[in-house]
């Protein structure tokens, strides 16, 4: 049965038992889910990583921090498989500014891809809103969709890292699920940003983003 195709003649009651007799037969199946990677660096293993370096945060190892400058998790002998869910805890340090447009202090965006493909690009803020003053952001949606500032993160309590290091509230963890189409026995996921901070001495103290965790499964749906 084609899925997208009613017949306007049915009655009412007809059409919603075709309807759900539709649905169900159109219903994919999960054959199997295989989790390929996963890392919160807490044993200090950088595998598969480009560029991976680690810090300490919060009494918590995690790779970073970064500006501006690309990071790569390569996976190869990938099991069978139509579709990958890649996971990704992120933290976002000090003053990102959001949707910001004066070309100076912003917008500051964030965005990871597989292979050579972009999957995802928004934008954070960490700065406070009320009223008056709010530099908005994008996530959860995509970039230049507006959110308020911190909309969907997992933790807000965190300091900062370096600028506003003996400041609450200036680091905020967020949690980011994907599920793309891919079918290959290799991978290479990448992550970067597009900060502008032009007006600072210390661009990389100014705004930046740490990975703590990355966990990729390989899914087959038939």
């Amino acid at each position: 049965m084609d899925c997208n195709i009613w017949s306007k003649r049915l009655p009412p009651l007809l059409l919603l038992l075709v309807a759900v007799s539709t649905f169900f037969s159109c219903a994919d199946t999960l054959e199997s889910e295989v989790v390929v990677y996963a890392n919160d660096f807490s044993d200090l293993n950088p595998e598969g990583f480009e560029n991976g370096r680690f810090l300490v945060f919060e009494n918590d190892t995690v790779m970073g921090n970064y500006h501006n400058e690309e990071v790569a998790l390569n996976l190869t002998g990938l099991p069978s498989h139509n579709l990958l869910k890649i996971t990704m805890e992120i933290l976002v340090h000090d003053a990102w500014e959001g949707n910001t447009s004066d070309g100076v202090n912003g917008p500051d965006l964030w965005f990871f891809g597989v292979d050579k493909e972009e999957i995802f690009r928004t934008s954070f803020s960490n700065t406070p809103c009320d009223s008056i003053y709010c530099l908005y952001q994008s996530y959860p949606d995509t970039f230049s969709k507006v959110n308020k500032p911190k909309t969907g993160a997992r933790q807000t309590n965190m300091p900062g890292l370096c600028l506003y290091a003996a400041n609450p509230n200036y680091t905020t963890r967020y949690s980011i699920s994907k599920i793309i189409e891919h079918n290959g026995s290799s991978a290479r996921i990448y992550m970067d940003s597009d900060l502008m901070a032009d007006d600072s001495p210390d661009p990389a103290c100014d705004e930046s983003w740490s990975l703590a965790g990355i966990t990729v499964q390989a899914l087959t749906l038939k």
